[in-house]
């Protein structure tokens, strides 16, 4: 069955609605033991808390991490935390695709008057992920509060600018690396380590790793524009690489970029999809 409209802004629309109806569901399944939701969803936070736990140990023992302090690091942790887990939220459960093309249940999606990646994004919703971005919003907070930085036009908008940017750029690397089990069914694992190892990476300042990650980040897989490169104009501070300015603008850009690459793939895999027959 043809999905509904016509052109790209129809059926962008129809996936978006397509998201929104299936999630509803999820939600109203969930919001039935209201109770077993909201000790879920404190768990779900006091342990992501222990990320940052981490990073006040090391802090508790020296007043830098490679000259950069308490506050600009949380910066780096909060902004990755939250564009990491927004993009869960959104479209994590495209983790599940391997399963659904070693069963042939992919079928079944393919066939409903609904666009499938919307359907495999809003597969068995779960609010409690909703504890990473509580964690992430309320270190931010602190952070925002804490950093001695002058705090200009450019400098404010840069921070929601960053972490819509970071979003969509995970919101690709989920769906773009999932893809890869359209040909290797085993290939979770590869999306966790872009993403969720990705993340890690994105919460501890450049200047600690070598520059050859570094620019890995930046012309390899783009995590570098989800926080590092905008981050060094919000808090003033040099570009280990010694890349032009214009790239610490860049992340539209980039977001742009990933989310075409990532289209490309869910189109190529379901062009190479050939179903169970079961």
């Amino acid at each position: 069955m043809a999905e509904p409209g016509r052109g790209t802004a129809a059926r962008a629309g129809w996936a978006v609605r397509s998201w929104w109806l299936i999630t509803g569901m999820w939600i109203r399944s969930t919001m039935a033991y209201r109770a077993s939701f909201a000790l879920s969803l404190a768990a779900n936070t006091l342990i992501t808390f222990l990320d940052f736990a981490v990073l006040l140990l090391m802090f508790a023992h020296t007043r830098q991490l490679a000259g950069w302090t308490l506050a600009e690091t949380g910066f780096l942790y909060a902004t990755s935390s939250v564009a990491l887990g927004a993009a869960n939220v959104l479209v994590g459960s495209v983790g599940g695709l391997g399963e659904r093309v070693r069963s042939g249940s992919l079928d079944t999606m393919l066939i409903r008057p609904a666009p499938a990646l919307a359907q495999l994004a809003a597969e068995r919703f779960s609010l409690r992920r909703l504890g990473r971005l509580v964690q992430a919003f309320a270190v931010l907070g602190w952070s925002l509060t804490a950093l001695d930085v002058h705090w200009s036009w450019d400098r404010v908008l840069m921070v929601p600018a960053l972490l819509l940017c970071g979003t969509v750029i995970f919101c690709a690397l989920f769906v773009g690396c999932s893809c890869v089990q359209f040909w290797w069914g085993e290939a979770a694992e590869l999306q966790n380590a872009v993403t969720y190892g990705g993340a890690t990476v994105l919460q501890y300042p450049p200047t600690v790793f070598a520059k050859e990650l570094v620019a890995g980040t930046v012309f390899g897989v783009p995590l570098a524009f989800v926080n590092w490169l905008p981050a060094l104009h919000v808090l003033g501070r040099t570009d280990p690489l010694g890349l032009p300015a214009a790239f610490r603008f860049a992340s539209p850009l980039a977001a742009a970029l990933c989310v075409l690459a990532a289209g490309l793939a869910w189109r190529a895999g379901l062009r190479a999809y050939r179903s169970t027959g079961s």
